[in-house]
């Protein structure tokens, strides 16, 4: 198959049908001009496309206006700037079933596709297991010789799409690692790839190691510059860097695009930033030359601030949660020669990265590791986004998540420590972070399954209250086997015999106080110490990287 050179329009005209299954690839730029073709051509149009997209993110919100999506099949529903929040697009449509949704965890989402590229019948996952995600139809546990084994099924697109940093004139695609889900989604598609590129080049061998997709995968090629954006591209690291500039999220217009999809007036939105511009050149023109020149400057800086202001005043519960959590890492640091601490986004990571911090200037090596592809990075300061191009240039291996949540931090020759955030979790120690029972659906899973099921022990770190401490999920994204410990802003709950209990009370706390919090009749161990104070250096390391307190602020998220 030749690859076609076409414009955008022709690309989506020409490629993309009615009842499709697309796929967009993520990689770490998590967006491309395509989709926004996509919307414009099939607007209030019936299409009933199934769309196969790990992090929907707040623009995933513009096809659902569009009315063309009969289907999604998804990791996460929700936005990711400022802050990880559930989306009201998403959880109107899928509470009054204009859109089904179908919810995997990245590593469970990735190996169908993978069943899919491969053409086996299903692939094997230590995933989804004791979840509710066993109730999808794509999941089967079977009795084996071997054991019992967790199984997913193909997963197939009839078209992916991808923003690639540069094509070739024979449309050989070249991407910069971090990868997310990687490309194993080209390989799966039964039609093929369309594609936005930065820059056509003559020759990609200089450049080998970048190219993902080989040119027979893919249909069609669109110059498109900036097709990223809002998100950004990672050309590469010094010394092994692809021949564009490269530049940065455009977080400001992201929280835009987040701000309008909860307004009444989101329809107006889509029609001047996706319907109006009748091409990509227009999109950019309505960008101005100077913010796209912006862009390309920060590419590599930390992300840039809200204009929320800075975060000060007495320490708050998150903080003093987090602080707790980050001591507690330090001593399983070095209680247990961990090798790696994956953290979740949020709060979570905010912990892990003190935490980390102390253990390595208490003389420990230890990797902290993110699901997007990152081992051994070193966050940024004044940057809370875990997800943050400028962490990119630290890591000394740069991956996709498959590489990490599969192969890394799962593995069984790695000792490794999760830490994440719930929306629920319930006496056991399950977790629910995608539907409430006869309430709103939440974001899903994104890597909370898989890193509670494959790591040694996992972390949970959140303010106490009763709904959120509840007696049983029902909804359990993550299962409770591997919750060693929930810390929180009242005390720290272990788990004995099955059930958390708690084994730490904060100062200046009354067990009864803590035990109004929670939403079941919480056991309290015999022996119950009394947790430090907070010191001003717990506070400040933890404010040096989240300077307006969009995690550690008593405040509701987002605002």
């Amino acid at each position: 198959m030749r690859t076609e050179f076409c414009r955008l329009d022709e690309a989506v005209s020409r490629h993309v049908r009615p009842g499709d299954a697309l796929h967009v690839l993520m990689g770490h730029s998590r967006w491309t001009a395509l989709i926004r073709e996509i919307a414009r051509q099939h607007w209030e149009k019936p299409s009933r496309f199934t769309l196969i997209m790990a992090s929907l993110s707040s623009l995933g919100a513009v096809l659902f206006r569009a009315g063309c999506l009969e289907k999604v099949v998804t990791v996460y529903s929700g936005d990711s700037f400022p802050v990880f929040t559930p989306n009201p697009v998403f959880q109107q449509a899928y509470a009054d079933g204009t859109v089904e949704v179908e919810n995997w965890s990245f590593l469970s989402y990735i190996q169908g596709l993978r069943a899919a590229a491969t053409g086996v019948p299903a692939v094997v996952t230590g995933s989804v297991r004791d979840s509710s995600m066993t109730g999808n139809p794509g999941y089967e546990e079977v009795d084996t010789r071997f054991g019992r084994v967790g199984l997913v099924a193909p997963l197939t697109p009839d078209v992916a799409l991808v923003h690639a940093a540069v094509a070739d004139r024979q449309g050989n695609l070249a991407i910069a690692p971090p990868m997310f889900e990687g490309s194993i989604g080209a390989f799966a598609a039964r039609r093929g790839v369309l594609a936005t590129v930065e820059k056509v080049v003559d020759d990609l061998r200089p450049w080998a190691p970048f190219v993902r997709i080989p040119a027979h995968r893919v249909l069609a090629v669109a110059e498109a510059p900036y097709g990223a954006h809002p998100g950004g591209v990672f050309p590469g690291t010094e010394g092994a860097r692809l021949p564009v500039d490269g530049y940065a999220e455009d977080v400001a217009f992201w929280i835009a695009a987040r701000n309008a999809s909860r307004s009444g007036d989101f329809d107006d939105w889509i029609r001047e930033w996706v319907l109006d511009p009748p091409d990509h050149a227009a999109y950019l023109a309505k960008l101005g030359d100077a913010r796209l020149a912006d862009l390309t400057r920060e590419l590599g800086r930390p992300t840039p601030p809200t204009g929320r202001g800075e975060h000060s005043g007495p320490v708050t519960k998150p903080e003093r949660a987090a602080a707790w959590l980050g001591e507690l890492l330090r001593s399983r640091i070095a209680e247990t020669g961990t090798d790696t601490v994956l953290a979740g986004a949020g709060l979570a990571n905010l912990a892990a990265w003190v935490g980390v911090a102390k253990a390595k200037a208490d003389g420990h090596q230890v990797a902290l590791s993110a699901e997007l592809g990152l081992w051994d990075y070193s966050p940024t300061p004044g940057d809370p986004f875990i997800f943050s191009f400028a962490n990119f240039p630290s890591s000394s291996m740069l991956l996709d998540t498959e590489q990490v949540l599969g192969n890394v931090v799962n593995g069984p020759s790695t000792r490794s420590i999760a830490c994440i955030g719930a929306a629920e979790i319930d006496r056991y120690g399950n977790i629910n972070t995608t539907q409430i029972e006869g309430g709103p659906y939440l974001v899903g899973s994104g890597g909370a399954n898989d890193v509670v099921t494959g790591a040694d022990e996992t972390y949970v770190v959140g303010t106490m209250s009763p709904r959120r401490f509840i007696e049983k999920c029902s909804y359990v994204t993550s299962p409770g086997a591997r919750v060693r410990a929930v810390v929180t802003d009242l005390g720290v709950l272990s788990r004995r015999d099955g059930e958390l209990v708690l084994t730490a009370i904060a100062p200046g706390q009354r067990v009864e106080d803590v035990r109004a919090r929670c939403g079941w009749d919480l056991a309290v161990a015999d022996d119950l110490p009394e947790l430090p104070e907070v010191s001003g250096e717990d506070v400040r390391q933890l404010r040096s990287y989240d300077r307006e307190g969009l995690f550690l602020g008593d405040g509701k998220k987002g605002t």
